[in-house]
C-alpha cells in the first residue's frame, strides 16, 4: 500500500523541527520521501543528507514558497497518490495507510485530510479539514477542541495541506497548486478548484498527526503572515468566482475583510492586513481565473460556502 505514495515536504530553516518528522517517516519502511528545501541557511541540508541519505533532497537557492516547493515535489513523485507533510510534524505509524484506504474508498475524492493534533498539548485538536465562507475566511475544523469530539470520517471544504493525501491524476486535469499564493491558502484554492470540478475532500480520523504549528513561520500571527494571508484572501474569490457570483457575495466579502481587519488591529497589525488587501486588489489579475465550469457546478460550491459560513457563526 505505501509503495503507491509519496511523501513530499517543504522545509526552509526548519532543522529544529525536522529529524522528529523524518524519523517518524523512516519508522513507515519503503516509503518515498522527497524534501524540497527552501534555500535554508540553518544547516538543514547537511543535516539531511548526514541522518537520512535514503530520503531524496531537491535544494533550492531561495526560498519559492510552500506552492511552488510542493509542487516540484508533486512532479518529481510519480507514484498514485503525494501525501504533503510539514516539516514540524510527527505522524503515528499507520496514518499513511489509513489515508490511502480512505481515498481508495471512492475514486472521486481528491484529497484526505488528517487528524492534526496539537504536539505540545496532544488532548487539543489542531485541524480536522478546512472550512471556506461567504465571508472570505477560512476555518480550522475543530482547532483547540478535543479529539474524541472528530472521531467520524466526513466531507470537507478542502484538506489542510500540512499533512493530507493527494490523487495524483487528478492534478493533471485540476492543475497544481497555485504558486502566485506563495503560502497560505493554496490548499484551500485548490480544494475549491477540485470541488467545482466535482471531487470531493474528506477528514479521515484513524490518521494522527501531530503538529507545532508555526513552525516555519515562527509565530501565529507576524507581518509577513497577515500580509500575505489577506492578499489571498483577495485572490481565492477573484479566481475561483465567475463575476455574477462575485456581485452576490460582494457584501458578505467586504464584512468579511472588515471585522477581520478590526480583529488585526486589535492584535497590532491593521496596517499590515490593509497593505495585504490592497496588494490583493491591486494584483489579482496575476492569478488566473478558473476555466468556466457549469452553473449547476457553482451553485453546488455557493451552497459549500453558505453552509460554512453558518457553521462558523453558529
Amino acid at each position: 500500500m505505501l509503495e503507491y505514495v509519496t511523501v513530499v515536504i517543504p522545509n526552509h530553516n526548519g532543522k529544529h523541527y525536522i529529524n522528529t518528522c523524518l524519523k517518524s517517516l523512516k519508522e513507515c519502511n519503503s516509503l518515498k520521501v522527497i524534501i524540497i528545501d527552501n534555500g535554508s541557511n540553518d544547516g538543514s541540508k547537511t543535516y539531511i543528507k548526514d541522518k537520512y541519505p535514503e530520503f531524496t533532497l531537491i535544494e533550492n537557492k531561495r526560498n519559492l514558497g510552500f506552492a511552488a516547493a510542493v509542487n516540484q515535489g508533486i512532479r518529481a513523485s510519480g507514484n498514485d497518490y503525494v501525501f504533503l507533510l510539514n516539516n514540524d510534524t510527527e505522524i503515528e505509524k499507520n496514518c499513511i495507510s489509513n489515508l490511502v484506504k480512505c481515498i481508495e474508498s471512492d475514486e472521486n475524492i481528491f484529497a484526505v485530510s488528517s487528524k492534526m493534533i496539537q504536539y505540545e498539548n496532544r488532548t487539543k485538536m489542531d485541524d480536522a479539514g478546512d472550512e471556506y465562507t461567504l465571508l472570505g475566511w477560512t476555518r480550522k475544523v475543530g482547532n483547540g477542541r478535543s479529539p474524541d469530539l472528530y472521531t467520524e470520517r466526513r466531507d470537507v471544504f478542502s484538506a489542510c495541506a500540512g499533512a493530507a493525501l493527494y490523487r495524483r491524476k487528478i492534478f493533471n486535469e485540476i492543475g497544481l497548486f497555485d504558486e502566485n499564493f506563495f503560502a497560505y491558502l493554496e490548499d484551500v484554492d485548490i480544494g475549491y478548484r477540485a470541488g467545482l470540478h466535482g471531487y470531493r475532500s474528506v477528514y479521515c480520523p484513524e490518521a494522527v498527526v501531530y503538529h507545532h504549528g508555526s513552525g516555519t513561520s515562527g509565530s501565529r500571527y507576524n507581518e509577513f503572515k497577515v500580509r500575505i494571508s489577506a492578499r489571498n484572501n483577495v485572490y481565492l474569490p477573484y479566481k475561483n468566482m465567475p463575476w455574477p457570483q462575485l456581485a452576490l457575495n460582494f457584501v458578505f466579502l467586504l464584512l468579511g475583510y472588515f471585522m477581520k481587519y478590526l480583529f488585526f488591529l486589535k492584535k497590532g497589525y491593521g496596517r499590515e492586513y490593509l497593505d495585504g488587501l490592497r496588494e490583493g486588489f491591486k494584483t489579482r489579475h496575476a492569478v488566473n481565473k478558473i476555466d468556466h465550469r457549469s452553473i449547476k457546478d457553482y451553485l453546488r460550491m455557493e451552497w459549500l460556502l453558505l453552509k460554512g459560513t453558518l457553521k462558523s457563526i453558529l
